[in-house]
């Protein structure tokens, strides 16, 4: 094959110039020219990558490319230019090529021979090689024989006695594919962007919702509904999907805080419209407090009942056995603050509470949740 004109040493100074790269990384060329011992390869930008002649040979030793083919390769190197290897990339390397991914931390494949005593026995392009079974999957495989057969792309953690003691790491390598999941996945979310997500785990303070690739966000209990929940294994469930909402990430994206409730309509948006001063409605006791009774009057909207307003019975906190929590009453509304979510309602006496009372709230709907929402309200108190 005829030899190229091109100055190999003035190529080789641009390839200096190219754009950056990975080691490790798989990329697409197209040859430009081939020398002795090196071809070039423009990966683009304003340099290009160099590959050994032999990578390009088939076996029978005939360079199997020519000027113009397209060649997909692995970034063996960076420094002083751009190393290519393609045998790497093809699971046929050799000793040399072998030590420079070792050294350069580029993978390689690998077939797998047999399960030996404490691993597996694995064959690298012309060598034999070890891979510990800590080192083959993760979490570890309970079968070793289901791996024999199988092609594998493996780290090199040992390289000694020139190729002739060479050790593995597949797992190395699924951890560091799970890495750049995750962090694509970080990458893409935004704070206000609606998800759906996989519940991971539920816990007493709320749910752990995977958003892919093992990135989980929290889903806090009181982000879940309006209305109070007081256990988060009635609304969800480990393995079901859910949509929820970006809330907050922090600045490494380790942890980042979700919503439920904020995909429905804040009750107390309409609040100002549908409660008044002097309006007489029904409401259920939800939980007591040493100063007064909270009550719902619909999912999301609770008002206090002072424990002054309460009918005194000469016995110091007699008043809590009026409401117990669970029980439903009849209450004039004394004060509303929209701004501050904040309703004030007195019990109207038994007799009373028969004169006209609005119908209760129409509760929001939750779409499949409903059923759920109302099994998780706040548990009864005594």
């Amino acid at each position: 094959m005829d030899q190229p004109d091109e100055d190999f040493g003035a190529l080789f100074e641009a390839s200096l110039k190219t754009k950056r790269f990975e080691t490790g990384q798989t990329i697409e060329g197209t040859v430009v020219a081939i020398g002795p011992e090196v071809a070039f390869v423009d990966v683009g930008g304003k340099g290009e990558a160099i590959v050994d002649v032999d990578e390009l040979k088939d076996a029978d030793g005939r360079i199997e490319v020519s000027v113009g083919d397209r060649i997909q390769a692995m970034v063996l190197s960076t420094e002083g230019g751009l190393k290519l290897s393609r045998r790497v990339a093809l699971g046929a390397a050799t000793a040399r090529q072998l030590e420079d991914a070792f050294r350069a931390g580029v993978p390689v494949e690998g077939k797998v021979e047999r399960a030996v005593k404490g691993g597996f026995e694995v064959r690298v392009g012309g060598l034999r090689a070890f891979c510990p079974i800590s080192q083959m999957d993760t979490p570890r495989t309970p079968e070793p024989a289901a791996h024999e057969g199988r092609v594998y792309t493996f780290r090199i953690l040992e390289y000694a006695e020139g190729g002739r003691n060479l050790v593995l790491s597949r797992r190395a390598v699924i951890e560091a594919e799970q890495q750049a999941r995750a962090a694509s996945v970080r990458a893409s979310l935004q704070p206000g962007a609606v998800v759906t997500g996989k519940v991971a785990s539920v816990r007493d303070f709320g749910a752990f919702i995977d958003l892919g690739a093992g990135v989980q966000g929290l889903l806090h209990i009181s982000e879940m509904a309006w209305s109070r929940v007081s256990d988060a294994s009635q609304l969800l469930r480990p393995g079901e999907e859910v949509v929820v909402k970006l809330l907050r990430i922090d600045d490494d994206g380790q942890k980042i805080s979700l919503g439920l409730k904020q995909l429905s309509a804040d009750p107390w948006s309409r609040a100002a419209e549908t409660y008044a001063i002097g309006q007489v409605c029904t409401g259920r006791v939800t939980r007591l407090a040493p100063f007064g009774a909270f009550v719902e009057l619909e999912p999301g909207v609770e008002a206090l009942a002072h424990a002054s307003t309460f009918a005194p019975t000469g016995r110091a906190n007699a008043w809590t056995q009026q409401v117990p929590p669970g029980s439903s009453g009849v209450f004039e509304i004394l004060s509303v603050d929209v701004e501050k979510k904040r309703i004030g309602v007195a019990p109207v006496p038994e007799a009373a509470g028969e004169a006209e009372v609005r119908d209760e709230a129409p509760a929001p709907r939750f779409g499949s949740l409903a059923d759920k929402l109302r099994g998780a309200l706040e548990p009864r108190e005594k």
